[in-house]
């Protein structure tokens, strides 16, 4: 990271939309079917299935950007519903999708460090699940619920509560209720 970039926990809102952008590119049936969104921070799910996860590890001053893609084949047994590429009609070679994806995150990283968070943003609440959707997000025992209500500037989760009081949620699991 370079002094000038826009905060690293940012850098999960652009690995989500890379890709987002890759799959639409790969796989026009789920382009084209509105069947495909990103949840908050950077789950990508196909009919409320998780389909990619994507995690963020901070080594020293580089983060570190791990990227799970269900392509053939799909976890079970976790609790929540997944799916796969296979399962959605997409069979595609993992390293075409692989350089799909290097080229959308590398353009995604070149907005984010030229323009900064707003376009990324901006594109990231054009991908996500509508606002409304009821969600649950958990910071160890505790569990918050309420109605995804999009992004604050810096790229926080807003959730409405059911008083009617926007809590900015910054880090947290969060789960489609």
């Amino acid at each position: 990271m370079r002094p000038s970039d826009p905060s690293a926990a940012t850098l999960a809102l652009v690995a989500a939309i890379a890709v987002d952008e890759a799959v639409q590119l790969i796989c026009a049936d789920l382009a084209t079917s509105g069947r495909l969104a990103i949840k908050w921070p950077n789950d990508v799910l196909v009919d409320g299935a998780k389909l990619v996860g994507i995690l963020l590890e901070r080594a020293d001053d580089a983060v570190v950007i791990g990227i799970g893609v269900n392509c053939g084949q799909r976890p079970i047994g976790l609790g929540r519903a997944t799916t796969s590429l296979a399962e959605c009609g997409c069979l595609i070679d993992p390293a075409v999708l692989l350089e799909v994806l290097a080229s959308a995150f590398a353009k995604w990283l070149n907005r984010w460090r030229v323009e900064g968070i707003a376009p990324v943003r901006a594109r990231w609440l054009e991908r996500a699940h509508p606002r409304g959707t009821a969600l649950v997000a958990r910071v160890g025992d505790s569990a918050t619920e309420g109605l995804f209500d999009g992004l604050d500037e810096g790229g926080a989760l807003r959730l409405r509560l059911a008083d009617g009081t926007v809590r900015v949620i910054h880090a947290a699991d969060v789960f489609l209720l």
